[in-house]
């Protein structure tokens, strides 16, 4: 689609002005000629009208696009007629009621991840979206960067290394626990604080794109689960999980390797590296334009599905959604670690 005006267009209002919420919309504004899509922000829902007025005013004070409405509840961006979809990133301990509250409006969402705190949860916003036909999405984005379909195919199609016996996913944040707020996200176990639900999720992506053979939600192939948590007063700050997959015949000696590296984080991937016995390493990298991390990817798969008429994205369906917080359920279940929500 070549003309502007043939390009899906999206109208977003955006619940929570955190940080993830600036990176999206930072990523939504800026100018992109080859955009598969046109992404309008409609409006921002904040606490107060004066912290969605302040959030407007940092994010759109080099954009050239029209100022969003600014609302002081999240209701009032549900409401708002001018919004197509509503993006999420409120802390995850919100998401449930976010969600249901969103679809109960009719409007479309794209969720942060982690998508709920636990399958449950999951399950009751899958089931809503479903009964009000409305499209929904858990925000993975680190799968729609394009390194992530070339790693895929350098595994799986190009077969560049041979069979994958073995992943290694490490992602850890360096930070000085003891002086984060006592009521912060990160330290709170009520607002679902802890590392597998904030980083976890990637290192499990990573693992399940890896030795999944590219196979989604009841599809995938089911791994032994062995998983072990350092849970300090109520948090996970460190975790441990060994996936064992049926890698046949495991004994071969290897051909080779691929390592994913980043400039920030995996979550934030920007090529890899292949090395094959006897040959030297070959780089791939993937930049993303100028003034984005790559949320952009994701967006303008959202605003593609639901200008095709569909209710769910196949890259992350619904059902690999569910299969993720089963995962990590089990994972917590193995270490007795239980949020509040489990018993609600």
């Amino acid at each position: 689609m070549t003309p502007t005006q043939e390009k899906p267009q999206l109208r977003w209002g955006i619940i929570a002005t955190g940080w993830i919420s600036s990176m999206f919309v930072q990523d939504l504004l800026a100018p992109r000629a080859d955009a598969p899509a046109r992404h309008i922000v409609s409006s921002i829902g904040s606490s107060s009208v004066e912290k969605a007025n302040a959030f407007i005013d940092k994010m759109w004070k080099a954009s050239a696009e029209p100022r969003p409405s600014p609302y002081g509840t999240y209701q009032e961006v549900y409401n708002d007629p001018n919004v197509d979809i509503v993006y999420i990133g409120t802390p995850h301990v919100l998401h449930k009621q976010n969600c249901l509250d969103a679809i109960a409006a009719g409007k479309n969402v794209l969720c942060e991840k982690p998508f709920a705190m636990n399958e449950r949860e999951a399950q009751e916003i899958v089931d809503a979206a479903k009964n009000r036909g409305v499209f929904i999405m858990e925000a993975m984005w680190t799968k729609f960067f394009p390194v992530v379909q070339a790693l895929y195919d350098h595994i799986y199609v190009k077969k560049s290394i041979g069979q994958v016996r073995r992943a290694f996913v490490d992602f850890g944040s360096s930070m000085d626990f003891d002086a984060i707020p006592g009521d912060s996200r990160l330290k709170d176990p009520k607002l679902g604080a802890g590392a597998i639900l904030d980083i976890g999720i990637y290192t499990l992506t990573y693992a399940s794109i890896i030795m999944g053979e590219g196979k989604l939600g009841d599809e995938h192939p089911h791994p032994k689960i062995s998983s072990s948590m350092e849970i300090i007063n109520g948090v996970d700050e460190s975790d441990s999980v060994i996936l064992t997959y049926d890698a046949g015949a495991a004994r071969r000696l290897p051909e080779g390797s691929i390592t994913v590296f980043s400039d920030i984080g995996p979550s934030c991937p920007k090529g890899f590296r292949v090395t094959r016995e006897g040959e030297e390493p070959v780089v791939y990298r993937f930049d993303s334009p100028e003034g984005t991390l790559g949320f952009f990817y994701e967006a303008d798969a959202v605003a593609c599905d639901i200008a095709q008429g569909k209710l769910e994205n196949d890259v992350m369906p619904l059902s690999e959604t569910l299969r993720m917080m089963r995962l990590i359920d089990e994972c917590r279940r193995q270490n007795g670690h239980k949020y509040p929500q489990d018993d609600a």
